[in-house]
């Protein structure tokens, strides 16, 4: 082990953020012993196990003309070269069919919203432009005949990502193994707990999501559940074209999405956005909205009562007021330096390897030979 090359890294979470980030580190450090510290793993269901639950596709969300938009950049990018074939971290993938082994797809996808442009919060304010444009391919405004009736625009993304949850999940998994990433399966209740258990630890990893506002010596107040539900059906006979996304403007709690899966994932209808709701309770009226809404934004889909529900799924979104925390701790509380990584709400997934990346940068400046220990 070289002197630069850290003892031990503990990641204290397993979701989107937490797994990518371990292969970042694991490529960085391939001397070091990385362990994953979690209560959940994916295959696991449960509330408090976010990931599994996303959409997900990639459809930035970010307008801040710096850092998020970077993330959302970078996520875009390395989504490519894994689709491709090419090394990423180390890692590549074997192409395969229709996608690949990580679940991970292109496709077209329309985005229509219901007020003007610039009252939709997709437009950056420093460049009064949609940021993505030439990175989806170049963005065309639909023709009014495309529209479905109230809304007021729409743009077709020529090309953007999709993601089997499930597959992806399990493939970042199998991925960590392989570069000798340890599990460790246990509830900690801080981030002290995980020191005094690896006591040889040069830093940790906070990927906690939600769990920032329960861990103890944390207690992150900024975070909050923003509650979504999805409905999982079958892919109808002919298969869909293109992903839709239909909303007043880019974040509302009444957006409407279609995302087709690839490698036989099924079609995800969503959505919801409830702040502050930590409810488990599937609402029986809300899922008559989805599939209502759903069907009159993708026609091809067919009438609601035709649809084959395969499952039914509520997630939390892990919500931050001030946007995501990803930073080295100010105050030194501990034996180790700490970084955090938590509060992407609905983001995780299209900010994981840029996010995973900046996690790497803010690790080699805390553990550097002029880093203040």
């Amino acid at each position: 082990m070289s002197p630069s090359d850290p003892q031990h890294i503990a990641i204290v979470g397993a979701g989107i953020i937490g797994l990518t980030s371990s292969l970042v580190l694991a490529h960085a450090y391939p001397n070091s012993r990385i362990t994953i510290v979690a209560k959940h793993f994916p295959g696991d269901r449960s509330i408090e196990y976010t990931s599994p639950w996303a959409g997900a596709n990639w459809s930035s969300m970010a307008n801040d003309n710096g850092p998020l938009e970077n993330y959302d950049r970078v996520t875009f990018q390395r989504f490519g070269q894994i689709m491709d074939g090419k090394s990423v971290h180390g890692v590549k993938v074997v192409r395969s069919g229709e996608g690949n082994e990580a679940g991970l797809g292109r496709q077209q996808m329309w985005a229509v919203l219901d007020s003007p442009i610039e009252q939709t919060n997709m437009l950056t304010p420093e460049t009064g432009k949609v940021w993505y444009d030439e990175l989806v391919g170049g963005l065309r405004k639909l023709d009014q005949t495309e529209l479905p009736q109230g809304a007021v625009f729409g743009l077709e993304f020529p090309s953007t990502f999709r993601i089997n949850t499930q597959v992806y999940l399990q493939w970042l998994l199998s991925q960590a193994l392989s570069k000798g990433v340890k599990l460790e399966r246990r509830e900690v209740k801080s981030v002290k707990e995980v020191l005094t258990l690896h006591p040889d630890t040069s830093l940790v990893l906070n990927a906690t999501g939600l769990g920032a506002l329960k861990l103890e010596d944390v207690r992150d107040t900024n975070m909050y559940p923003t509650r979504g539900q999805t409905v999982l059906i079958a892919e109808p006979k002919t298969p869909l074209k293109r992903m839709y996304f239909h909303s007043p403007k880019r974040i509302d709690p009444t957006t409407t999405y279609v995302f087709p899966r690839t490698l036989g994932g099924g079609v995800i209808l969503g959505g919801s956005r409830q702040d502050n709701d930590w409810s488990n309770e599937w609402d029986p009226e809300l899922e008559a909205q989805i599939l209502e809404r759903a069907c009159k934004l993708a026609p091809e889909l067919g009438k609601p009562e035709d649809l084959q529900i395969i499952g039914r799924n509520i997630g939390l979104r892990p919500s931050r007021k001030g946007g995501p925390r990803i930073e080295v701790e100010k105050e030194r509380k501990w034996s180790a330096p700490v970084v955090h990584a938590y509060g992407h709400s609905g983001a995780g997934y299209q900010a994981s390897w840029g996010t995973a990346e900046r996690i790497l940068e803010l690790v080699q400046k805390a553990l550097g030979p002029n880093a203040k220990l």
